[in-house]
């Protein structure tokens, strides 16, 4: 992967995105389509400033978002996931190789468990009837900008002590 100020500028304005999608999230429980759609555009200037090529790299990325697609539109159909989540981790996935996307869907796991226990208690504490909405988007946006963090920031500690 290329670095330069092009590179982290566009690796900033997707952590600025995600962040987007983290807050509209909490406020309405819904991330806009606006959103997805400026991160899966973003994509293809990434893979140009990364010096990504189209074989196997590009093929690779599309293919990953693919497969992530269709798996979670599954579970959206069953009602297990909300659709911008699922836009959110497709997109998200034309952005990470595939190590780290898997990575990131591990902490976005913890993180969503931690969200979850957390709501469920407050939803508990002011003894609120009804669904519990959990903003999913929070967890996948700090698992989205962790990944971002250990993978491309060089002088990261955090990236030193897990990579060695």
């Amino acid at each position: 992967m290329q670095d330069g100020f092009f590179h982290d500028f566009l690796l900033l304005a997707l952590a600025v995105l995600l962040l987007v999608a983290a807050c509209t999230d909490i406020r309405r429980r819904q991330i806009d389509n606006w959103l997805n759609i400026a991160i899966v555009a973003g994509a293809p200037v990434f893979w140009w400033a990364s010096g990504l090529d189209l074989w196997p790299g590009v093929a690779i990325q599309i293919g990953m978002a693919t497969g992530v697609f269709l798996v979670l539109a599954v579970l959206f159909a069953i009602g297990a996931m909300g659709g911008g989540d699922v836009k959110l981790l497709a997109a998200l996935a034309l952005w990470l190789e595939p190590d780290w996307f898997l990575r990131m869907l591990l902490i976005m796991a913890l993180v969503g468990g931690m969200l979850t226990i957390v709501m469920a208690g407050w939803h508990v504490i002011r003894r609120q009837r009804g669904k519990l909405a959990i903003p999913y988007g929070v967890a996948i946006a700090a698992a989205g900008i962790s990944i971002l963090g250990i993978q491309y920031l060089s002088d990261n500690p955090i990236r030193s002590s897990l990579l060695g």
